[in-house]
């Protein structure tokens, strides 16, 4: 028991730690705040909060997932994991480090593909994996068309 609660635990530290050090790289945290938002854009502060219980949620389906499947099904499922995180990775910098809402957008439909692409893998193999991947894609189709806002508005 206690084994698979470390697996659990690195699978949700590892999902954070990227989603931090993303964070890290591009950190101006005033970008966003002097950008011309939408009436329904969220506060800063609902970011931090939002994207950890996101990850966590992540780390917990792709450690069941992992925990319960074995050889070229697993590959794949961390395959595509990997694929989406490290798009996941790099939406942050492209967005508030380089400034580029216009490329952020190309980034950030990857990601939603990806997560989708995630989720219906996650699905296949352990139904509520995949479930506990669908508040992910929706944060994600929500912040796709909130970087599609400020992208036009800020053009």
């Amino acid at each position: 028991m206690f084994v698979r609660v470390l697996q659990w635990l690195g699978f949700v530290v590892l999902c954070n730690g990227v989603g931090f050090a993303s964070a890290m790289v591009a950190n101006e945290p005033m970008f966003y705040e002097r950008l011309v938002r939408p009436g329904w854009a969220p506060p800063p502060t609902v970011f931090g909060p939002v994207w950890t219980i996101l990850y966590t949620l992540m780390g917990t389906a792709t450690w069941i997932v992992w925990a319960r499947t074995r050889g070229a099904i697993r590959h794949q499922a961390m395959t595509i994991f990997a694929i989406q995180l490290a798009l996941n990775f790099g939406w942050t910098p492209v967005f508030f480090g380089l400034h580029l809402l216009g490329a952020s957008i190309f980034v950030i439909v990857a990601v939603l593909i990806a997560v989708v692409v995630m989720l219906v893998t996650y699905a296949r193999r352990v139904r509520w994996a995949g479930l506990l991947i669908v508040p992910l894609a929706l944060w994600v189709a929500f912040a796709t068309a909130l970087n599609v806002a400020l992208w036009w508005l800020n053009r």
